[in-house]
């Protein structure tokens, strides 16, 4: 990989251009760490505790009375931010939505399975499960390069 910088005062602004064969993980994490979505950690509540989670031991984001809860391998903890301030701050390279009220750790999954109505059921490296929505069916198969499949 090359990098160059023109160090010039008749710039106006910085402007970052990225020219590669193709987009794969490194590339993805550049632009990631770039727009600022390298979040180091976050803070979730257990009982009275506050604990530091870094993102990498989430296995998933999700939605229940009104509130917002990390699922790790050690616990659940409740999280202040709302869902669609975690999929803003999060890579997406890394997270991405299976449903209104799931953002799930594309790196914490293990398996999955189709569903009779067109779903998806995505199990977790912890054995914990959830559905993909219809809505994101599509999207989740594209981040598992499981339409790898070119069509003729």
């Amino acid at each position: 990989m090359k990098v160059s910088v023109d160090i010039d005062s008749k710039h106006e602004e910085t402007k970052i251009i990225i020219e590669c064969k193709e987009m794969d993980e490194s590339i993805k994490n550049i632009i990631n760490f770039i727009k600022g979505q390298d979040t180091r950690f976050l803070v979730g509540q257990l009982g009275d505790m506050r604990h530091i989670l870094k993102p990498a031991d989430i296995h998933y984001f999700h939605t229940t009375d009104e509130a917002v809860s990390a699922v790790t391998a050690t616990g659940e903890f409740r999280l202040k931010e709302k869902l669609y301030e975690l999929e803003e701050l999060l890579p997406p390279s890394q997270f991405i939505r299976l449903s209104k009220s799931v953002i799930a750790n594309l790196d914490e999954m293990s398996r999955f399975e189709a569903s009779f109505n067109g779903t998806l059921c995505v199990y977790f490296k912890s054995g914990k499960k959830e559905y993909v929505s219809r809505n994101y069916v599509n999207a989740i198969k594209e981040s598992l390069k499981m339409n790898r499949r070119k069509e003729k």
